[in-house]
């Protein structure tokens, strides 16, 4: 029997032996059902095709009130995205801690406005209260529902062998942007003012609805894009391999063909984690047609996202394989997520590198 990770979502053990064996009644317009590597569930409702994503309302006081909230509305808006589906609207609950003020609120609430506003997605429903033992930054629940047509939706299922790898922005844009925003002076005293403020722009990368807004202009489908996944817990060797099994496939991904934001390899040796296989909201792992792949690249360019064909798609029974130096590795799981533990020893007053 599977063991329930220390820390961070389940894994796909975990998800098959208890989740996904009981999902309540059945429908014949669910098009796209829970799927451990599978962002967005999708249903058929009239003529239309409807994606839903659930995640928690993450709020950290330590990037400061505005931040704070520009991240959590961002974060459920691109798992909405990895659909090809733009995110319409949003159901809301705030569960607060007893601690937080109405000034507190008010600057939290009026930054998910604009950034809802921003987006197209109108606040349809939810609920808000204070309650004892609610604390940060888990302060709620939010489902995010995106609207189109039938034949615009994608999903691991449309993947096929050959399909080329593109991946935007680089590992662990989570990471370098949350311990950016939270060690600032850290990094000063270590690396300098100018390093810094690289760092600390990062932070507003860490979302993938414009990566995956453009990526379907190209195409879906048979004509460009069949699925997208974003690297969160676990980074792109995660994500890598939550989408190769998602959509029943292996996969040959390059080390050396990712690319990499500045800063970022420098901040992960100096809270000694692997890049790779650390959180990375933002990193959109996207699958594509070959013929349409070099246009996403450039039509992500003129958006001034940059990204890379890193890899490709391949038969299942070739696996799932890691090309680091030009050797080739088994890619694996990182199962636990390298940040959680460095970010609560660094909060916690621990020196990096010890």
């Amino acid at each position: 029997m599977a063991e329930i990770p220390e820390i961070g979502k389940v894994s796909a053990d975990i998800f098959s032996e208890i989740i996904f064996p009981r999902l309540g009644a059945k429908n014949k317009d669910v098009l796209v059902g829970p799927q451990h590597g599978t962002d967005v569930g999708i249903a058929k409702i009239g003529n239309m095709a409807v994606s839903m994503t659930t995640d928690p309302v993450f709020i950290v006081p330590e990037y400061g009130w505005e931040r704070a909230a520009w991240f959590a509305i961002h974060i459920l808006a691109s798992d909405s995205a990895t659909s090809g589906l733009k995110p319409r609207y949003i159901s809301i609950d705030l569960n607060l801690p007893m601690s937080m003020t109405k000034s507190e609120l008010s600057i939290m609430w009026d930054t998910m406005h604009q950034e809802c506003e921003k987006l197209g997605i109108n606040v349809i429903t939810g609920h808000t209260g204070r309650y004892e033992n609610c604390h940060y930054p888990m302060v709620g629940g939010a489902t995010v529902i995106g609207v189109g047509e039938i034949d615009e939706y994608v999903t691991p299922r449309f993947a096929r062998p050959g399909d080329k790898v593109i991946i935007t922005k680089g590992p662990a844009i989570e990471a370098v942007g949350i311990f950016a925003a939270v060690f600032a002076n850290s990094l000063e005293e270590k690396f300098g003012t100018e390093f810094r403020r690289k760092a600390e722009s990062i932070f507003y990368k860490m979302t993938t609805v414009e990566d995956a807004m453009t990526a379907v202009t190209v195409g879906v489908r048979d004509n460009g894009i069949s699925a997208m996944h974003d690297a969160t817990e676990c980074g792109i060797w995660g994500g890598l391999y939550e989408l190769a099994a998602a959509a029943g496939l292996g996969v040959r991904v390059e080390l050396e063909k990712i690319v990499v934001e500045e800063t970022v390899k420098e901040i992960c040796n100096y809270f000694q984690i692997d890049p790779y296989a650390s959180i990375s909201e933002g990193t959109l792992i996207i699958l594509c047609r070959p013929h349409k792949a070099d246009q996403v690249v450039q039509a992500l360019a003129a958006k001034g996202i940059r990204s890379s064909i890193a890899g490709e798609m391949t038969e299942a029974s070739q696996g799932m394989i890691l090309v680091k130096e030009g050797k080739e590795t088994k890619l694996v799981h990182p199962i636990v997520d390298p940040f959680w533990r460095a970010f609560y020893n660094a909060v916690s007053g621990e020196k990096p590198g010890r």
